[in-house]
C-alpha cells in the first residue's frame, strides 16, 4: 500500500465528515500521477512552498515600506502567521490541515511591491483593473514554472480566489463571496484575524500609535494586547462554528462587528495615516514610471527579467512583471532606469 493511500484512509477516521477529504478532491486542471508518499492537498502545499513567488514575499511590504527594522511583518511573515492561526483552528475543528495550509500560504502570491499602494497603481493604469486575489491564481495557473504553473488542486484554487475581504463583509455577503470549502472559509478569516492583530502590532513598535489609542471598547470586548485578542477571535471561531454545525465557517455576530471595528479604525489611523501615505505616494510614483517605461520600450523588458506570455498584451505582460517584483528590486529598478549612472571607462 502506498504511504499516501494510509494517509487518506486515516483521513476518514480522523477529520469531520464536513472536511475535504484528499481522495475526494475535484482534480487539477491537467491530469498528472499521483504521488505514492504525500496527498494531492500536501503535493500542492510543497509546490507553493519551493515556487520563487513565494521565496520573494521576503522582500514584499505588508504596512510598512521596506522596513528596516528586524521585527516588522513582510508579506512573507504575514502569510505565515495565517497560515499558523488557519491551522490551528483547523486542528481544533477537525478540518484538513493540509488543504488550509496550502491555501494560506498561497493566498498573497500575486500581492504587487509596497503594498495596497502597488495595487491601486496597477488597478488605475490597466483597463479591466488589477486586483492581487486574480493575480495570486495567475501566479499559480500561469506565471510561475516558465509559464507552466503549479497545476493546483480545484480546492486550493478556490480558496486562494475567494479569500480576499478587503473592506468588505467579514462573513461575506452571500454564498458566492465564500469558498467553496470550509478550509477556504477558514483562511479567509484567519487573514483578518492575523493583519488586524500584526497590523496594529507594527503600528505600535512604529510609533505611529500606541495601545491607549485602541478604543476602549475594543480592548475590553478583543482584549489589551496581541496574544489575547488572538485567543478570543480564535476561541469564538471555533465554537461558533462548532455550534452552527459546520454550516459555514464564522465568527459570532458580536465578534465579527468589534473585529470589523478594529479593522476600520487600523484603515483611518494606521493604513491611511499621513506618515504612511506619504511614502506610499512616492513608491506610488516609482511604479508609475516603470510601468510607462516599459510600454514605450518593450523590447527592454526581457532584458531586465521580465517574461514574455503568448498572446497577452503589452500592459498585461508589463503589469504581471510589476506584481511579481519585491519592494527592493523595484527601487533598485527604478534608479537603474532614470538615474544618471557613473561613467564607466575602458
Amino acid at each position: 500500500m502506498h504511504i499516501r493511500h494510509a494517509i487518506e484512509s486515516s483521513e476518514a477516521s480522523l477529520l469531520s465528515e464536513y472536511a475535504s477529504h484528499s481522495q475526494t478532491s475535484k482534480g487539477r486542471r491537467i491530469a498528472e500521477d499521483a504521488c505514492s508518499v504525500r496527498t494531492i492537498f500536501q503535493v500542492d502545499r510543497d509546490r507553493i512552498l519551493h515556487s520563487k513567488a513565494f521565496r520573494r514575499l521576503k522582500y514584499k511590504t505588508q504596512v510598512f515600506l521596506a522596513p528596516e527594522g528586524d521585527h516588522y511583518r513582510t508579506r512573507l511573515t504575514h502569510t505565515l502567521e495565517v497560515s499558523q492561526v488557519a491551522r490551528t483552528m483547523a486542528r481544533a475543528l477537525r478540518l484538513n490541515e493540509d488543504l488550509t495550509e496550502a491555501i494560506a500560504l498561497g493566498h498573497d502570491l500575486g500581492h504587487t511591491p509596497f503594498g495596497h499602494a502597488g495595487e491601486r497603481v496597477l488597478a488605475e493604469l490597466l483597463p479591466d483593473g488589477f486586483h492581487h486575489v486574480n493575480q495570486s491564481l495567475r501566479v499559480v495557473t500561469l506565471l510561475e514554472k516558465n509559464g507552466a504553473g503549479l497545476n493546483l488542486s480545484w480546492e486550493v484554487r478556490d480558496g486562494i480566489l475567494r479569500h480576499s475581504k478587503g473592506k468588505g463583509a467579514l462573513q461575506g455577503r452571500s454564498c458566492n463571496d465564500l469558498p467553496a470549502t470550509l478550509e477556504g472559509q477558514l483562511v479567509r478569516l484567519s487573514d483578518v484575524i492575523a493583519y488586524v492583530n500584526h497590523d496594529l502590532d507594527d503600528a505600535i513598535r512604529g510609533g505611529l500609535i500606541c495601545n491607549e489609542d485602541v478604543p476602549s471598547t475594543l480592548r475590553n470586548a478583543l482584549g489589551d494586547n496581541s496574544s489575547q485578542r488572538l485567543n478570543v477571535m480564535i476561541t469564538d471561531l471555533i465554537e461558533t462554528t462548532l455550534a452552527k454545525e459546520y454550516a459555514v465557517v464564522q465568527l459570532s455576530t458580536s465578534v465579527a462587528e468589534h473585529v470589523t471595528e478594529l479593522r476600520n479604525w487600523l484603515y483611518t489611523n494606521v493604513y491611511c495615516a499621513e506618515a504612511v501615505e506619504d511614502e506610499f505616494r512616492k513608491a506610488s510614483r516609482v511604479l508609475r514610471e516603470i510601468f510607462a517605461y516599459f510600454i514605450e520600450k518593450p523590447q527592454e523588458l526581457i532584458a531586465c527579467g521580465g517574461d514574455c506570455v503568448d498572446n497577452e498584451n503589452i500592459e498585461i505582460v508589463v503589469a504581471d512583471f510589476i506584481a511579481g517584483m519585491t519592494d527592493r528590486y523595484a527601487m533598485n529598478l527604478y534608479q537603474k532606469l532614470f538615474f544618471p549612472q557613473p561613467w564607466k571607462t575602458l
